[in-house]
């Protein structure tokens, strides 16, 4: 049996995870299971998978989770600590899907124990690529993406050979509003932005896909798992999701990953890697598709992009700032206090004001992270709806 921990099982990646393993319980042994504040969710998982250990990183909530797993076995913590105690356990293979900064440092304890770490947390490799895949060699750690776009280049790249790619192309739906115009867009809610027309994700990824933000990290987050320039990655829109990325040869050959919109094959994979494991997916069927369209981001409806680009060419401490701000600012538009336009915006002038050196360590990470959010957090105080 493969044991498995789970760090952010109540959210998106999380519960598609727990959806794969028990449908295979004989094949899994589950040690640990992590989150935020859903007691409910987490207790529940919990128990139905015989976990050793639920946390709950709220302090808060530890009563809570007591209560909910009384008389099952399952041990409860609480607290960012036990977080990372639960990611130190020693599992064969640890998913990390923290969204945002709070999972940096569950991931680099993940990283530090060995053994293979699953990685969903985009923020991991934007704000901390150098520091964390330092930690996985240092630790004899593999790595693995779940993201679907680079879990699709993993598929289809010859790693021992790089020299052979001349390109990686991730593919992008564009999300709801890459027919808009700039007026159109400037009246953009909150409510539209997280309505996503081909994927099921949460609020803030949500909203990165409308800026194309998502992509942008994506863009840095490749850069760090494949042994490739920063000028050898490129973005095209793909408005079916069909395609998740392509893999271009020196010789003209592309090799390309397809399958349903359906985060459980990428995971699947990482999941069941090096070998395969059946799921309940959706099966491609290209003939009801009918039609694989592809266009280029337009720069003035796709800011957000560009400033990516710009972080990852410029690398040391930009893309940690970059990631930073645009927290801060989609955190504020969904709280209704700035524009959909403001997102870039507010992104752009922090990368504008703050440039420290490159950092060296985590904590170094997490200071620039600090840092960037107190100016990302002053320039939004500043737009009036």
């Amino acid at each position: 049996m493969k044991s498995v921990t789970i760090l952010g099982a109540t959210g998106s990646v999380g519960s598609s995870t727990l959806d794969l393993i028990e449908r295979s319980p004989e094949a899994f042994e589950v040690v640990a299971l992590t989150a935020h504040r859903d007691v409910a969710k987490l207790a529940a998982a919990a128990i139905r998978t015989r976990a050793k250990l639920a946390v709950v990183a709220d302090e808060t909530c530890l009563e809570a989770l007591r209560a909910a797993l009384a008389g099952s076995g399952v041990e409860a913590r609480a607290g960012a600590g036990a977080v990372c105690e639960a990611a130190r356990m020693g599992a064969d293979w640890t998913m990390a899907a923290i969204v945002g900064t709070a999972g940096l440092k569950p991931v680099m304890a993940a990283l530090e124990a060995g053994g293979t770490v699953a990685l969903a947390n985009k923020e991991a490799l934007v704000s901390a690529g150098d520091v964390m895949t330092a930690a996985a060699r240092n630790h004899g750690t593999t790595l693995l993406p779940v993201d679907s776009e680079h879990n699709a280049v993993f598929q289809c790249l010859d790693s021992t050979a790089p020299d052979r790619v001349s390109r990686i192309i991730l593919t992008a739906s564009g999300g709801p509003f890459r027919d808009y115009s700039h007026d159109q867009m400037g009246a953009i809610t909150p409510a539209q932005a997280v309505a996503h027309p081909n994927w099921s994700m949460g609020a803030k990824i949500s909203v990165d896909s409308a800026t194309m933000m998502n992509k942008g990290l994506e863009l840095i987050e490749a850069f760090h798992l494949f042994p490739l320039r920063a000028d050898q990655f490129d973005v095209v829109i793909h408005r079916q999701s069909v395609i998740h990325s392509m893999v271009e040869y020196v010789d003209g050959s592309v090799l390309a990953q397809l399958g349903s919109p359906d985060m459980r094959i990428p995971i699947a994979y990482a999941l069941a890697w090096p070998d395969r494991m059946a799921t309940p997916c959706e099966r491609l069927d290209l003939v009801r598709v009918g039609r694989l369209d592809f266009e280029a981001p337009v720069d003035w409806r796709f800011p957000a992009l560009a400033l990516a680009r710009d972080a990852l060419s410029a690398g040391g401490a930009r893309p940690a700032i970059l990631n930073a701000a645009n927290e801060v600012a989609v955190a504020a538009f969904l709280e209704g206090r700035v524009g959909f336009l403001e997102i870039a915006a507010i992104v752009a002038d922090t990368l504008a004001r703050y440039d420290p050196a490159a950092p060296e360590s985590l904590d170094a990470v997490l200071a620039i992270d600090a840092e960037a959010r107190a100016y990302a957090g002053e320039r939004v105080k500043d737009c009036v709806l």
